[in-house]
């Protein structure tokens, strides 16, 4: 940390916070003894994929649906997400299934509008850093759901959640994604040592997505089981009604069943640890 400013002055710091801090999604509380999952396509691409979707992971036990509506790819070729119409849909499911939704803002200029429709907003990794963005952030009332950036440091992270908590927003959730690596097997590597050093130094809560980590779909399973034995209180994990036609992320993403499987095994898990996860 810079050396003119102690800890005791970040607002993410365990000397400035000593207890554990917990988030409330629309009632649904992140944080204490249950884990929260939060499960859903990589993007909505349909209204009849995303509620057999929803219906399925809400079924297993999420809690929170997620979807993308405006979708940040590497190649401007690539399906780009149904942007309003998605996030109307995505709305409508959170509203139809009774829980919370989390969707990627990719615009600061629609900070408003999804301070209004999105229960949680996530920041993504090419945005992690985009220091306008997170401070309209802070000055809004809904959580915020902040991934690390595919090259940043532990340090770097906490310090971007900083922009959005100095504003005055102090739900901030800090979601692992993995990290570039010269590992070439995972899409990212996933480095259980940055979750632990995100707990030590900070109070705030830590949700993993190991959907983006691994980029196949056989190595979720053994990601998201390690990040619950890591301490994660959150995981978002991308499932689709029927993933090899998925129009984005296809590899990665889990069937209905696969994550009904993952669901059992993640219990097992999570009790092990002295938590739990809830039954659908």
């Amino acid at each position: 940390m810079p050396k003119y400013c102690t800890m005791e002055a970040y607002r993410f710091s365990r000397e400035r916070k000593s207890s554990g801090t917990v988030v409330d999604v629309s009632g649904v509380k992140v944080g204490g003894r249950e884990i929260v999952i939060a499960a859903g396509p990589c993007s909505v691409e349909s209204e009849e994929q995303l509620m057999d979707t929803a219906k399925g992971v809400i079924g297993a036990g999420a809690g929170i649906i997620r979807g993308g509506a405006f979708k940040p790819r590497t190649s401007p070729y690539s399906f780009q997400g149904l942007g309003k119409e998605g996030l109307g849909i995505l709305k409508e499911a959170g509203r139809r299934f009774d829980v919370p939704i989390v969707t990627e803002l990719m615009d600061t200029g629609l900070v408003e509008l999804y301070s209004r429709d999105v229960d949680l907003i996530q920041v993504g990794a090419r945005n992690s850093q985009n220091f306008d963005m997170l401070k309209r952030l802070g000055k809004q009332k809904r959580p915020v759901l902040l991934k690390n950036g595919t090259g940043t440091s532990v340090q770097e992270w906490l310090m971007s959640s900083e922009y959005v908590l100095s504003e005055g927003n102090s739900s901030v959730i800090l979601c692992y994604r993995g990290a570039k690596s010269i590992e070439g097997a995972t899409r990212f590597s996933m480095d259980m040592g940055a979750i632990a050093m995100a707990r030590k130094l900070s109070h705030m809560l830590i949700c993993v997505d190991p959907s983006h980590a691994a980029g196949r779909r056989e190595f979720v399973a053994p990601m998201a089981l390690a990040a619950i034995a890591a301490g994660a209180d959150m995981l978002e994990i991308e499932v689709h009604n029927d993933p090899d036609k998925a129009l984005s992320d296809r590899e990665q993403q889990l069937s209905i069943g696969e994550f009904e499987e993952l669901m059992n095994r993640a219990r097992d898990v999570a009790k092990a640890v002295g938590r739990s996860i809830r039954k659908g």
